[in-house]
């Protein structure tokens, strides 16, 4: 996949409806702090359109990119902040679900882990809602340049075990540094337009 053209084209809040797209979306989901803002601009080739922080949290409306007028990119609010309070929590939580039981055109969800830790309970509650709407959670194991080579499979085992993962799962390691691990994304992305 080469990507010519990137346009922020909705921002949705609690409040808003979702727009009725008519190309194919792949979502892309993680806790908050996981790197997803990271991975979104290394897979658009762009340092900063997905905005970035130290300070988790900070993605709390559901982004759509378009790529190259043929899909989107549909960027989640990041779940499990801890000093967000419960109702904000909540908040955010209908807002992914809203998503994943609304959208017509979801073709893949990015579920992105911390390879350094084992999945939390949220992680858990995330990867279940995904399975129950249908969709095969595609992983990426984010923040691998975090680990030594030779503690990367099982690190990837955790994650899989602690999610209890169905057979077949695709696991990506995947590094915001590096970009190792986007020719892979590229190509499930690939197939998924030639799916269209």
């Amino acid at each position: 996949m080469v990507i010519k053209s990137v346009n922020l084209e909705t921002v949705c809040g609690i409040t808003s409806r979702l727009p009725e797209n008519k190309l194919p979306e792949v979502a892309f989901a993680g806790k908050s702090n996981v790197g997803k803002s990271s991975l979104i601009n290394g897979l658009m080739n762009r340092k900063s359109l997905a905005r970035t922080s130290t300070k988790p949290g900070k993605t709390q409306t559901i982004n759509y990119y378009n790529i190259n007028e043929q899909m989107y990119f549909v960027d989640l609010p990041g779940y499990g902040y801890a000093t967000a309070n419960e109702s904000v929590k909540a908040q955010w939580g209908k807002l992914i679900e809203d998503y994943l039981y609304q959208s017509k055109k979801i073709k893949a969800v990015f579920l992105l882990i911390d390879i350094r830790h084992a999945p939390s309970e949220n992680d858990r509650i995330m990867y279940d809602w995904i399975l129950d709407r249908g969709y095969k959670p595609i992983i990426i194991a984010t923040k691998m340049d975090k680990v030594k080579r030779s503690q990367l499979s099982k690190q990837i085992k955790l994650i899989c075990d602690t999610l209890d993962v169905v057979d077949g799962t695709t696991v990506i390691p995947y590094s915001a540094l590096s970009k190792q691990g986007r020719e892979e994304i590229y190509e499930l992305l690939d197939g998924i337009l030639a799916e269209e």
